[in-house]
């Protein structure tokens, strides 16, 4: 049992629902859906099909008659269940959570077949459409972003974290495509369809769709780097050192990795995101291309998705902090392995000041700053993303293997925790259950920390003890340019003083302190 102030606000049921979906997805099991799509730059649109398998949940009177799958500013043409035309209705709007799409009479059989076609609009806001003007190579681009809710945007679906099933998907395009899967090899002459195999099931949200003037090469023995042919040489370069030895770092530290292939797409450069973490295909920002492999860290935290987030999932974004907290706190694990524990650390330290940097900037840090959110109220979960399910969600883990005695106590943890969990979504309650669960002599420590506090409570959280000597370093250095700043009047002066040797082993973060200063 859990202390009594957390036990007080355990959901009837775990998984907590997520309200964040119009989908009856509690009576239906996805065991399979396949995606039929057609991409056309001339109308900035993507036409097709979506077949779910589907499996009906309960029984007897409790057995649900009528299907509803989440849509946004989509245009559902056509319906059928087991081969035959089927009536659908689409309910008016309801923001920001979209328009549900009422299926009656799904089927009498518990087993059974959903084909919806579909196409999507201008309203559409899981796809980035650029024009030829927009690309350096002078080809149209296309890519998505669908988390949190955009899913329902490109197909109909149950666009909730709490769903997964596998994928497979056959993309029409006049320019090369990549998917959030394996390429299958295809052997008939059409070279515009390209077809892939996603596994290992999924939520709707992970699918990433890109399709562009794109060329590949390899970066590992089970990577691939796809973007525009100008870039090529400079993102193999890139990566080509590093990320084998981060999936093994991580390998270690986890256990093996699930997805076969972990290829990386670096966008055109209006892509406005750092990075997503689509299962197979790392969707990146080209500003990790610096020409000296220093932004190569960034990876570690797409790659760590693989394991939280993609293969162990929140059940809704409530508990988005299980998502991102613990891919911080596995990033950093990754970093400290290969560049040293003080590394670790410093980069914690820099997500402290961030953490503290954007609840201060929050327009209502009394809701937004808590670790868990409350959603419930139709609340758009893109407009609680903050640092806070980051940086607030490491600190908690990080305090967590402090307390229970380091990371030689926390680690057999970690792997307990992800094979449970694998292919899963859990909420908060499931996560500290299976702490204690796994702790049975260490349970006074756990009732020491003050879950309240670190779950509930808006503003900065208990703060760690850090190891500062990477930080110090910084700090040190530019307290004598503040104290030389007095007494030398001329540029020869400070060169003098100071050169390049000052700051030769300095790592990237350092670099980027030292600026700030």
């Amino acid at each position: 049992m859990l202390p009594l102030s957390i036990e007080q606000r355990r959901p009837s049921r775990s998984p907590e629902y997520d309200q964040s979906t119009l989908s009856n997805y509690k009576d239906f099991a996805v065991l399979h859906t396949d995606l039929n799509l057609s991409v056309s730059f001339e109308k900035s649109a993507i036409s097709g099909s979506v077949t779910f398998q589907l499996k009906k949940l309960h029984e007897g009177k409790n057995k649900s008659d009528e299907l509803h799958l989440d849509t946004s500013y989509l245009d559902v043409q056509e319906v059928h269940i087991d081969g035959s035309k089927a009536d659908f209705q689409i309910e008016q709007r309801k923001e920001p959570l979209g328009s549900r799409l009422v299926i009656n009479n799904a089927s009498c059989n518990d087993n059974f077949t959903l084909n919806i076609q579909f196409r999507t609009t201008d309203k559409c806001t899981a796809l980035q459409w650029l024009n030829s003007k927009q690309t350096k190579g002078g080809k149209p681009y296309v890519f998505s972003q669908l988390e949190a809710i955009h899913a329902r945007s490109l197909f109909p679906c149950f666009d909730t974290p709490s769903v997964k099933s596998t994928f497979t998907a056959s993309i029409e395009s006049p320019l090369p495509v990549v998917f959030s899967g394996i390429r299958i090899e295809d052997t008939s002459k059409d070279t515009n369809i390209y077809r892939f195999e996603q596994k290992v099931p999924i939520p709707a949200y992970l699918i990433g769709i890109a399709s562009g003037d794109l060329s590949s090469a390899p970066i590992g023995p089970r990577s691939t780097v796809y973007t525009e042919p100008f870039r090529l040489k400079d993102c193999q370069w890139e990566f080509e050192n590093d990320v084998e030895k981060f999936i093994q770092t991580a390998e270690k530290i986890i256990f093996e990795y699930e997805w076969g292939t972990y290829d990386i797409l670096v966008n055109v450069d209006s892509y406005p995101y750092g990075g997503m973490e689509s299962p197979n295909m790392t969707f990146a920002t080209p500003t990790l291309i610096a020409h000296d492999r220093s932004n190569i860290d960034v990876i570690a935290h797409e790659l760590a998705h693989s394991w939280s987030g993609n293969l162990v999932t929140n059940c809704s974004w409530n508990h988005f902090w299980l998502n991102e907290g613990w891919t911080v706190y596995l990033e950093r694990r990754i970093i400290g392995a290969i560049h040293g524990e003080p590394t670790r650390h410093f980069s914690a330290l820099i997500g402290w000041s961030d953490l503290q940097n954007s609840i201060d900037s929050m327009k209502d840090p009394e809701r937004f700053s808590t670790l868990v959110q409350n959603l419930n109220d139709n609340t758009d979960p893109d407009d609680a993303f903050s640092t806070v399910p980051y940086e607030k969600g490491f600190n908690l883990l990080f305090h967590l293997e402090t307390i229970l005695g380091g990371k030689a106590e926390f680690d057999p943890f970690i792997r307990h925790y992800f094979k449970k969990f694998a292919k899963k979504s859990l909420d908060t309650f499931q996560f500290l259950d299976t702490l204690y669960e796994f702790y049975p002599e260490k349970k006074e420590i756990l009732d020491s920390v003050d879950w309240e506090t670190w779950l509930y409570k808006p503003g900065m959280p208990p703060r760690p003890h850090f190891i500062t000597a990477l930080a110090d370093n910084v700090y040190q250095l530019a307290d004598k340019w503040v104290e030389m700043a007095q007494h030398l009047k001329t540029t020869e002066d400070f060169r003098s003083e100071f050169n390049a040797i000052d700051i030769k082993d300095f790592n990237s973060n350092q670099w980027f302190c030292s600026w700030k200063l």
